[in-house]
């Protein structure tokens, strides 16, 4: 049986909670519930970002803050085992980032936090502990709307990878 197949098959429980490792907001994960059966993985990845976007941003920001801190390892219980997982091979670009790029990486994290209310999020697949630091505080910069797009296009690309995945291991 294909990925696909098996998300397609899988309880509504069993569904509701692969998906909701993929995308920490429960409303999507419901939406997507919903959606099935999928015909093939794009038309997962198609409506999974239709979804997406549809939501409002106080969805996008639970779905922020089912991630660890860039740099930081998750809470015990914080997130679904398999989120957790994959958020440790998803930053492993700050595994080899010297300290004091984890140093300034935290205090990035911090300024971000304070100034739009919620963690940085960015999509750290293959990028280095010194490019998300970048990234962050380039987007410091921006205005309240602005970042939470930003933000929000960012969890739609961990989203996608996480989809990518579950199916594989399927």
């Amino acid at each position: 049986m294909t990925g696909i197949e098996r998300l397609n098959n899988a309880s509504r429980e069993e569904a509701f909670a692969a998906l909701l490792a993929c995308c920490g907001s429960t409303r999507w994960a419901q939406r997507m519930v919903e959606a099935r059966p999928f015909a093939d993985p794009s038309a997962l990845q198609e409506t999974a970002e239709r979804i997406w976007w549809e939501l409002r941003p106080q969805d996008w920001l639970e779905a922020f803050a089912s991630h660890p801190k860039i740099g930081e390892r998750p809470a015990a219980g914080h997130q679904p085992a398999q989120s957790s997982r994959w958020a440790e091979a998803e930053q492993a670009g700050t595994r080899s980032a010297a300290s004091e790029t984890l140093d300034d990486l935290a205090e990035a994290n911090r300024a971000y936090q304070e100034k739009f209310g919620y963690i940085y999020i960015v999509c750290a697949t293959g990028k280095s502990g010194e490019e998300m630091l970048e990234l962050c505080r380039r987007r410091l910069g921006n205005d309240h709307e602005t970042e939470l797009r930003v933000a929000a296009d960012e969890q739609r690309k961990i989203t996608a990878i996480r989809l990518d995945k579950l199916l594989e291991a399927a």
